[in-house]
């Protein structure tokens, strides 16, 4: 009979669908007792965990339906590379989106630096050999020097 109480609240969690409640309430009730707190505070706790849990796994669902949408376009085009540096989740997410294109889908992409500098918007050496590999198997490149069309319209614009 004692462990009634614990299989009716792993059900009742179950049911109302709060994962993190079910699986982090004995430890936080421990740490609580532990360190004093009350009930409401450790309901407050338990509440923020499920709550950032959540929004976890909310950001997780969009990551992957946003790289499935960019992995099944016919063309991706990617302008501007290197203009911004990316932060490390950035760098591996685009060489996850890469590496899922790699022999399925077209890509264009423009940079202005030479590849020798790619390393410093990417932020690892080895990360932009991957990158670079993937991207110059079976590639065209058309190597463009010369006046900016964009600064060649500005200066046409003035005159």
């Amino acid at each position: 009979m004692s462990d009634t109480p614990q299989v009716l609240l792993q059900h009742h969690l179950k049911k109302l669908k709060l994962p993190t409640f079910q699986s982090e309430h004995a430890k936080l009730a421990r740490q609580c007792a532990a360190e004093g707190r009350d009930h409401v505070q450790y309901l407050l706790r338990l509440c923020e965990l499920e709550l950032i849990e959540r929004e976890r796994r909310m950001i997780e669902r969009r990551l992957q339906r946003l790289q499935k949408t960019i992995a099944d376009q016919d063309l991706l085009i990617i302008d501007e590379l290197g203009f911004v540096p990316l932060s490390k989740t950035g760098a591996e997410l685009f060489f996850e989106i890469i590496s899922q294109r790699y022999e399925r889908g077209s890509i264009i992409l423009t940079s202005n630096l030479p590849f020798d500098e790619w390393t410093e918007v990417f932020g690892s050496e080895r990360l932009t050999g991957a990158i670079l590999d993937r991207l110059t198997h079976h590639v065209h490149i058309l190597e463009m020097n010369g006046e900016s069309f964009w600064l060649r319209q500005s200066r046409n614009a003035k005159i």
